[in-house]
């Protein structure tokens, strides 16, 4: 697999996504140190500013993309969306596992729907990817919501105590 890796700034209504930079440690920091954003990812929640350093080189250094989401009026960081896990089947089929997440203040008002609705046309049409998947936990309602209404399958096997959801390009309706 032969990805050249730009890094585009995207925009919705909204909002701004751009790639994270050192610079916006602090705000990292305050977002991945709530609990309640934690709640359903793979991360404790950031102690100290080192952490929330090591979270955006992470994501730099990653073959995939994770933008930070910024809010447009007043330009405050809210959240992050991205793709990572990127891989290549037998099929040469490309598929990358999108991931998101939002500060809880602005859950509820269609800031994710938007957002998402943009990075699944970036994966689909500039990055080539022919499949994008999710994982969720039973309990994630609100992402459970998110992946149906942007049309995910879900598999019928409960794998690791997570729900697998998949959309697939050539099943993949207008935005």
């Amino acid at each position: 697999m032969t990805m050249v890796k730009e890094y585009p700034k995207l925009e919705t209504d909204r909002t701004i996504l751009r790639v994270l930079t050192q610079n916006d440690a602090k705000e990292v920091l305050k977002h991945f140190s709530d609990p309640v954003v934690t709640r359903f990812m793979d991360i404790e929640p950031c102690k100290d500013l080192n952490e929330a350093e090591e979270i955006i080189q992470y994501h730099v250094d990653d073959l995939g993309y994770r933008w930070g989401i910024v809010e447009k009026v007043h330009g405050g960081f809210i959240g992050t969306i991205g793709f990572h896990y990127l891989r290549q089947t037998d099929e040469k089929k490309i598929i990358a596992e999108i991931g998101f997440d939002l500060s809880k203040g602005y859950w509820g008002k269609g800031y994710m729907t938007e957002v998402i609705k943009a990075v699944i046309l970036f994966g689909f049409t500039r990055m080539g990817l022919d499949v994008i998947d999710a994982t969720v936990e039973p309990n994630n309602e609100k992402s459970i919501k998110i992946m149906e209404k942007f049309g995910f399958k879900r598999d019928v096997e409960l794998r690791e105590q997570l729900l697998y959801y998949s959309l697939h390009r050539l099943d993949n309706k207008p935005i």
